[in-house]
This record gives structure tokens, C-alpha cells and sequence, in this order.
């Protein structure tokens, strides 16, 4: 019988990694300090992996070819068990399949592996889908890590902030019932800062569908801080439970939300990357405790 989790340890870190959704359960640095939030009553995730779905779609509904497939927000990769590929002291990889449980909310054939590996205070998150059908396989795919807010217990929500790369002055995308609104908005970011507060979260998530940065971190004035990096993600969300609550998402993204007035085939949807048959795509995140 397969385990259900797994611990990898490193230098400076550890991460667990559980076989349901394969999700980052737990991340933790030398001093042993528990960084990612634990699922409490407020969000009871840690870090689901959003596929093959971004946020939510019109009706909970994916069309394709004249039939409609129900879909729920963020997929259904979140609430499957994978399988280990592999299992090492640093690193693992966990593989989803489709079946006919999946074929049932997505017609289509895939492979989803997810990588885990630790590196010197970092872990490195992959993703590799690979279309195994004989049609282009229309996905998005996101990570969701959810971290403590604050790292600390001692500090307030407000000291923290968030630091981009480059300035982030491109509108923003805000969500109405779970759809994209088709407006932007002015960005709350000042230049590369963004003040963080519970205010910031009361109209749902911060989405960056422009970012200019591939690079963020978190921090305070003192305390643990994380930089969070991204390869082959186009959008950032940033999300809170509004109404407040004691963690902070940064979630590196390749896909949103329908748009609010979509509602048409899939393989149109704004942000689903169209990969041929036979390919493969890789997108990945670090995590890096400074």
C-alpha cells in the first residue's frame, strides 16, 4: 500500500507532500518555523494544484464540441490521488492520469506530474503536463501556496508587504461571483510595493494579468521572509479569505477566470494554453526562505 505523505529534508528546510491532490502540506525552516498555513477553519487547503482549470467558469460548465461537462472552481486535480513516481530524501514526483472518473468533467487525455525538490533553503515546484490524446489538449494549470499571515505571531497582518522585481504599474483584474470582471482596475501596487492589509482582500482576489515581474517577496521589517519565483506562469493571484484570515496567497497562474460575458468553447477560453499531441509543456515556482 502506498503512503499517503512524505517529508523531504534539506538544508535549512523540509517540505511534506501528501498524495491527495499532491499538495505541499507543510513547509518548515531550520529553526523549524511552519510557513505554510495549516488548514484551518478559515480555507481548509494548504497549496491544492489548480488543473486543469484557473478559477471558476461560467456556469461550472466546460463546453466542448457542443456538450457541456461540469467543472467545478480550480478543476478537479485538487481533490484526486496521485501516484508516486518517484520518492527520495530531496525530492519526489507524484503523476495524475486521466481515467474515466476525469474523462467525465474533461474529455480529454493528459498526464500530470508534479516534482518536489529541495535545493539549498528552496523548494522547487514542477510542473509537467503532457498531451497523450490525439487532439490539442486545452489546460490551465496554477499553484495555490497559502502561507502564514503573519510568519510570525508577534507581528501585525500590516507589517507585512509584498516586493516585485520591476514596477508593477499595469491594471489589475478583479472577480465577480467567481468570473472576471471586464474592467481593469488601478493596481494597488506603488511601484515594485504592495502594502499588505485585509482591506486589500474585501473584493476578492488581487489578479496581476500583466505582471512584469516573475519574482516576489514577502516579508516584514524583521522575522522570516520568502521569495516566491516563477517560470512559464503568465498571471499572478494574490488572495486572502475577505472578511480576513491568517494567511496570504501568492499564486503564480497560467489561466483565469471566465470572463464574466464567456461562454463558449473551451479551447477559446481566454488563458488555456493549447498543447498538440504528443507535447508537453513545464511550468514551475521556487519557494526560497530568506
Amino acid at each position: 500500500m502506498e503512503q499517503d505523505s512524505l517529508t523531504l529534508h534539506g538544508d535549512g528546510i523540509s517540505a511534506t507532500i501528501v498524495r491527495q491532490g499532491a499538495e505541499l502540506v507543510s513547509l518548515r525552516d531550520s529553526e523549524g518555523t511552519e510557513l505554510l498555513w495549516q488548514a484551518g477553519p478559515a480555507w481548509k487547503r494548504h497549496s491544492p494544484v489548480l488543473f486543469p482549470i484557473v478559477g471558476r467558469l461560467k456556469g461550472d460548465q466546460l463546453r466542448h464540441r457542443g456538450r457541456s461537462y461540469p467543472m467545478t472552481q480550480h478543476g478537479f486535480a485538487r481533490d484526486r490521488r496521485f501516484a508516486w513516481t518517484e520518492q527520495g530524501p530531496r525530492s519526489c514526483t507524484l503523476l495524475l492520469t486521466d481515467d474515466a472518473g476525469t474523462r467525465e468533467q474533461y474529455p480529454f487525455a493528459f498526464h500530470l506530474a508534479i516534482s518536489y525538490s529541495l535545493r539549498l533553503r528552496q523548494l522547487d515546484v514542477s510542473f509537467t503536463i503532457t498531451n497523450t490524446g490525439g487532439e490539442t489538449l486545452p489546460a490551465s494549470i496554477g499553484g495555490h501556496p497559502a502561507f502564514n499571515w503573519p510568519l510570525l505571531p508577534d507581528l501585525p497582518k500590516t507589517a507585512y508587504h509584498l516586493t516585485f522585481a520591476n514596477d508593477e504599474s499595469a491594471p489589475i483584474r478583479r472577480l465577480k461571483d467567481g468570473l472576471l470582471l471586464p474592467t481593469p482596475q488601478p493596481t494597488p501596487v506603488k511601484g515594485k510595493i504592495l502594502a499588505l492589509s485585509e482591506s486589500l482582500f474585501e473584493e476578492d482576489a488581487v489578479i496581476i494579468d500583466r505582471p512584469a515581474s516573475a519574482n516576489v517577496r514577502y516579508a516584514a521589517g524583521h522575522g522570516p521572509a520568502l521569495e516566491i519565483s516563477w517560470q512559464g506562469f503568465r498571471e499572478l493571484g494574490i488572495w486572502s479569505r475577505p472578511g480576513g484570515a491568517p494567511f496570504l496567497c501568492i499564486e503564480p497562474w497560467h489561466g483565469l477566470a471566465s470572463p464574466v460575458d464567456f461562454d463558449g468553447e473551451f479551447t477559446e477560453k481566454p488563458g488555456v494554453m493549447l498543447i498538440p499531441p504528443a507535447a508537453t509543456r513545464v511550468l514551475s515556482y521556487q519557494i526560497h526562505l530568506d
